[in-house]
Order: structure tokens, then sequence, then C-alpha cells
């Protein structure tokens, strides 16, 4: 009996651990809204949307080229870095790298799907807030 409770403990952290991953969630083509004239925002406007949206959720953003911000997270041991770039209509969220989020493959963490869909949140807030 204590063996086939070994092998039942062994299969469900097994099981448990598995669940932990995910695959990995970019963000393509996320629309930037246009303001009430119906004309699209400057560059700049976009890029300090993005700036502001990843300060918000704790991301630390730089601007390596016009057009293109990257932006890390550091949560107690865990990183992730994304590329974002960006355009008068639209942006991406694009995985680049991390570290203790068991990457491998296409998978990696599910914290990380979260935290970037949370970025893409925060960004489109403030895209928002620079219509009005």
């Amino acid at each position: 009996m204590k063996k086939w409770m070994s092998v039942f403990f062994v299969v469900a952290i097994a099981m448990i651990a598995g669940c932990t991953s995910a695959p990995i969630m970019n963000i393509e083509d996320h629309s930037v809204p246009h303001n009430q004239q119906g004309e699209p925002l400057s560059l700049e406007q976009v890029q300090s949307a993005i700036m502001k949206g990843a300060i918000q959720k704790g991301w630390t953003p730089s601007l390596v080229k016009e057009g293109v911000v990257e932006a890390s997270i550091l949560v107690r041991s865990h990183e992730a870095v994304v590329t974002i770039p960006y355009t008068q209509n639209d942006f991406d969220i694009v995985y680049k790298s991390s570290k203790n989020l068991d990457h491998a493959d296409d998978k990696i963490h599910r914290n990380y799907n979260r935290w970037v869909a949370n970025l893409a949140a925060s960004i489109q807030e403030e895209l928002i807030d620079e219509i009005y």
C-alpha cells in the first residue's frame, strides 16, 4: 500500500509542476486608438503611453530606438524581458528573454503571460488617456 501511495504522490507532484507552464503569449498588432478627430496619435504619444503603462505595472522600460521599447520586470528572482515595437497604428509585445521562469521550447511559467496581459492592458489605458 505504501508503494502505491508513494507512486501516487510522485505522479501528483509531477502533474502540479507541469501545470505551471503555458505557451508563451506574444501580443501582436494591438490597435492604437485614434484621437477624437479620427487622427492617429503621434509616435511620441504612443511611446509615452508605452513607457507610462510599463512603469505603472512594475516594468522598467527603455527606448531602444524610435519605434522600439524594451521592458523588463523583476519579481523576486524571476525576470522577463520583452520587446515592444510600435507605430502610430499598433504595437506588439514580444518575448525576448527570461530568468527563472522555466522557459523551454515555446513554454514558460504561466505568470509571465499574466504579466504581459497586464502590461498590454496598462498600455491601452495610457493610450486612451493620451486621447483625452
